[in-house]
């Protein structure tokens, strides 16, 4: 395929899998955190918190989302790449709680390639937004030597209502929206060697918007939220058990792609899981766990589901309302303690 017309064959990594490692990120935002002159109580939630988007404080009643996305793609349909980082983009609203108002497009695109792929990619964008109930405003874009696209993206929250993704209660249940394998199944594609109906599935997900169980969770007693990404889960996990709490995830009930354990399996495994293998791999003990299991959970998700810690009187109502939204294949996968040892243990 000529230069003109493929879209992946200048990009070195795509999706959520071309994240900076968590473990190089950590200490620059830490320092960045140190320089900050200007102290405002009305920013809620920052960049040094390690959550999913910021929070900044309107009135007594709504608080300001704010948040950005955007990565080179993952698969060769222009359109579904946009739906895909557009879907991706906006999953950081729900995760706060929230809902998005206004989607700004960033594009990096390639002078060398037709100008109908980029068309394509911003409808997909658009169609996402549409469907999200928010609305495109504009965006920038630039010449690049691989193709990017994403979102900068505004959302509303009831101040009340926000979520943060440290801060689970000892006793709450954890419900897992969408299944693990996605950053594999691409890999494998990329390779080559994938299966075509794994693809679609693989598609499937990542397309997806998080906004049914966003919306559906809103009611319920939850106590912490996250989307989980490029980090994979579980460095997500370790994000949500934050300094006092462990997550004892049900190793029997995460929801898994099937293609993506054998592919695991076959060693088709993605850089940016060694990457968070080697992070997130020496503060949980995940040895004894099956090969393809631990991979899993390192893959880096693009698009992922909801991690939701909500209480235990009402995880199966709040399951069974996911699960009739769309995503059926949610799951409870663990519960929270209180802290100790580690923080994140499996059963």
């Amino acid at each position: 395929m000529s230069e003109t017309r493929s879209i992946l064959s200048n990009c070195t990594s795509g999706g959520c899998g071309a994240k900076i490692g968590a473990g190089e990120l950590a200490p620059i935002l830490a320092g960045l955190a140190r320089l900050q002159s200007r102290v405002d109580d009305r920013l809620i939630v920052g960049f040094d918190a390690s959550d999913d988007a910021s929070v900044y404080r309107l009135d007594d009643t709504y608080s300001l989302i704010s948040t950005v996305d955007f990565f080179s793609p993952m698969t060769e349909d222009a359109r579904s790449f946009g739906r895909i980082a557009a879907a991706n983009a906006m999953s950081d609203v729900w995760a706060m709680g929230g809902r998005p108002l206004l989607a700004l497009n960033l594009v990096c695109f390639p002078e060398a390639m037709g100008v109908e792929i980029l068309g394509e990619i911003l409808v997909g964008g658009a169609e996402k937004i549409s469907e999200a109930g928010a609305v495109l405003g504009g965006g920038h874009s630039i010449y690049d030597k691989e193709p990017k696209y994403g979102l900068a993206v505004t959302g509303i929250v009831e101040t009340a209502k926000v979520r943060r993704n440290n801060t689970p209660a000892p006793g709450h249940r954890l419900i897992l929206t969408k299944p693990l394998g996605v950053g594999i199944i691409m890999a494998a594609a990329r390779g080559g060697v994938a299966d075509e109906a794994a693809v679609r599935k693989a598609l499937a997900s990542m397309e997806r918007l998080n906004r049914s169980a966003g919306e559906r969770m809103a009611s319920f007693d939850v106590s912490a939220c996250t989307d989980v990404t490029g980090y994979g889960l579980l460095t997500h996990a370790l994000e949500m058990a934050g300094d006092s709490a462990s997550l004892l995830l049900f190793t029997d009930a995460i929801p898994l792609l099937p293609e993506a354990v054998d592919y695991a399996n076959e060693y088709l495994l993605t850089a940016a899981g060694q990457r968070n293998r080697n992070f997130a791999g020496e503060r949980a003990e995940v040895d004894f766990l099956p090969f393809a299991l631990q991979e899993l959970m390192f893959d880096p998700q693009t698009s992922g589901g909801l991690l939701i810690a909500v209480s235990l009187d009402q995880a199966e109502e709040l399951l069974a309302s996911i699960r009739g939204g769309g995503d059926e294949s949610a799951a409870i996968v663990g519960e929270v303690m209180a802290r100790d040892g580690c923080a994140v243990v499996f059963e």
